[in-house]
């Protein structure tokens, strides 16, 4: 199962066992157990530590435990092969087990050790999923620091009956005491916060002692990280307010188009980015969603973001960066089929169609790609496009028409999703120059139709923005009001790219250090202080 790279790097990592890990499998017939049996010989034979039995009597065969020996009342169950994105996940497990320390802030940690109650986790994860391990890991740790929290992670791919008798359209999907918890990527914070209903109160009382920043930045993506770094590096407090670190880059998979990095993931450049922001005095707070804004009433003093947890930050000059989202396509079916069908990551959810007619709405850069990823998985695909040609760079376009499974609907406007029994069965496409309709049968719908500005929180507050939503910025990053800079995705900046949005948020961040040396703070920033 382990190559002898892969066996050298597990090698590596357990020499920082502290006590002895117990492996528990629960086998049945056939390849997948087989390969498990493997799996954990392997990395039994790698330290002494480790041990490995197959005696266990669970119901999902293959699965396996990882356990502490001194302490059984704590582990976490993998129900099929951890590999893929899981291998890392894997290997934090036994680290974990082992008593190597976890590296997550301490308050949480204490939070997770003092929950009150039963919590019984289910999480169906896919090999290729890569907002996946984000969540596995999350649990996998609260299961082996709290001994009333179980969590057992499988793999959807060797569990397809389960994953179809419980109707798991899109993965992450996480259940609790066996009733959905939720559908998506989530943090240790975010699932703490979900399950502990003090948790906002606690930390806006947190943020509440915080005095003014220079600058402060909301949102955590490639601009906010870049105009951080740039603005800590003059010498400024600065603090980061994200609702997500990393925003997009969460979600994608392979980048390409970064200028000295030939090949690199969103996850990993989203945690690149935030052990760099790490290596400064940045305050960076996550979990912090703004909702509203209020500018300074003169110029030079403190303008205030109200946060959802009801905590206040002040700072003399803001950057806001706060990113975009996908698009929805807005018609009938869609939010009533969402993740029951109707997906948005092709890379995180393609493995669950497989065999299946999906369909693709977009036909720019990433509807082509997506629809071309999906062909290799799925029976059939259906790309739909609004215009009337395909948008995408001709090389990807000349990809997709070479594969065989794959129809091309230019012209055709999505004008609602069906469906029957709770799941997608289908769409009505429109010939825009016809006005005929077209039922199409599916199970699947990847919608890739663009972004939208995450400018809401910002309609009352007297900051300029376009027609499309988006903060208006001049050359240098600033916006109508003094003090307060834009900077990446959410801006009039054309071209949506990570290296433009990582330029502007550098830019922001020199423009926000000139604006602080010329203006004179007013007297509220010594009372506030």
């Amino acid at each position: 199962m382990l190559d002898d790279t892969m066996k050298q790097q597990l090698k590596t990592y357990l020499a920082n066992l502290r006590e002895p890990v117990e492996l528990v499998a629960s086998l049945g017939e056939g390849e997948k157990s087989d390969q498990t049996r493997q799996l954990l010989e392997e990395i039994a034979a790698l330290h002494d530590d480790v041990s490995a039995s197959f005696d266990g009597t669970d119901a999902r065969k293959p699965s396996f435990i990882i356990r502490r020996a001194s302490d059984a009342e704590k582990w976490v169950r993998f129900a099929g092969l951890p590999m893929g994105h899981e291998f890392t996940s894997l290997v934090l497990a036994l680290l974990w087990a082992g008593g190597h320390p976890p590296k997550f802030d301490a308050d949480l940690l204490e939070q997770v050790r003092g929950l009150e109650g039963d919590f019984e986790f289910e999480m169906y994860f896919s090999l290729s999923c890569h907002n996946c391990p984000d969540v596995v890991q999350a649990l996998t740790l609260m299961a082996l620091e709290n001994p009333r929290i179980t969590a057992t992670l499988i793999e959807g791919g060797t569990f397809k009956d389960e994953v179809d008798a419980r109707e798991v359209m899109a993965v992450p999907a996480t259940f609790l005491n066996g009733e959905p918890f939720y559908n998506g990527k989530m943090e240790l914070a975010e699932i703490l916060a979900r399950l502990d209903t003090n948790a906002d109160a606690r930390a806006a009382e947190k943020l509440a002692d915080k005095p003014p920043f220079e600058v402060l930045v909301i949102g955590g993506g490639p601009a906010g990280a870049a105009a951080a770094i740039y603005t800590a590096r003059k010498g400024f407090s600065t603090g980061i307010a994200a609702e997500r670190f990393g925003g997009q880059l969460n979600d994608t998979l392979g980048i390409e188009n970064l200028p000295g990095t030939p090949y690199t993931e969103g996850p990993k450049l989203a945690a690149d980015l935030q052990r760099h922001v790490g290596e400064y005095e940045i305050d960076t707070i996550n979990l912090a969603r703004a909702v509203e804004l209020v500018p300074a009433t003169k110029e030079g003093g403190l303008h205030q973001v109200r946060l959802a947890n009801g905590a206040t930050l002040k700072a003399r000059s803001l950057i806001l960066s706060t990113g975009a989202r996908w698009r929805n396509l807005g018609v009938p079916g869609e939010a009533e089929y969402r993740n029951k069908g109707v997906a948005y990551c092709p890379h995180c959810d393609g493995p669950l169609f497989k065999g299946k007619r999906i369909a693709v709405i977009g036909g720019g850069n990433s509807g082509v790609e997506a629809a071309i990823d999906l062909a290799k998985i799925v029976g059939h695909v259906t790309l739909v496009e609004f215009d009337e040609k395909l948008r995408a760079d001709e090389v990807l376009q000349a990809k997709l028409r070479s594969m065989p499974n794959v129809e091309i609907v230019t012209s055709g406007q999505t004008t609602e999703i069906t469906g029957n029994n709770g799941k997608v069965d289908g769409m009505i496409v429109k010939n825009r120059k016809s006005g005929e309709e077209r039922r199409i049968e599916l199970e699947g719908v990847f919608v890739q139709i663009g972004l939208v500005p995450n400018t809401e929180w910002l309609a009352e507050s007297g900051l300029e923005l376009s027609k499309h939503g988006e903060i208006v910025t001049d050359e240098e990053g600033r916006t109508n009001l003094p003090g307060i800079f834009g900077a990446g995705d959410v801006t009039t900046v054309p071209y949506k790219q990570i290296v433009v949005a990582m330029g502007e948020g550098s830019k922001a961040g020199l423009s926000a250090f000139d604006y602080l040396i010329r203006t004179e703070p007013v007297e509220e920033i010594a009372a506030a202080a």
